[in-house]
């Protein structure tokens, strides 16, 4: 599912316009940003939570040309499902 898949399905459900719709949608994904870039984190029970999580500097290995590189430390999204979805999922 797009982005586009989303406003289409919400304003069809809750009828109210795309645009509305839309405006509903950017709202939510800047806020979700917002809280996980800043370290809080967003819970959404039963579907799962998002966070940052802090990945430590390595060595890696260029597949290519097998030649060694240092890759940094840096934070990256992280995503834990819920109880509900994984349990959805695994029903199939």
């Amino acid at each position: 599912m797009k982005k586009t898949d989303l406003i289409e399905a919400i304003s069809k459900q809750s009828k109210i316009s795309r645009s509305e719709s839309k405006f509903c949608v950017e709202v939510i994904l800047e806020e979700l940003t917002l809280a996980i870039t800043s370290g809080e984190g967003v819970e959404v029970r039963g579907f799962g939570s998002f966070y940052k999580r802090h990945r430590k500097g390595r060595i890696g290995i260029n597949p290519k040309t097998g030649e060694k590189t240092e890759i940094t430390e840096k934070f990256v999204s992280f995503y834990r499902p819920g109880k509900f979805l994984k349990e959805a999922i695994n029903k199939g």
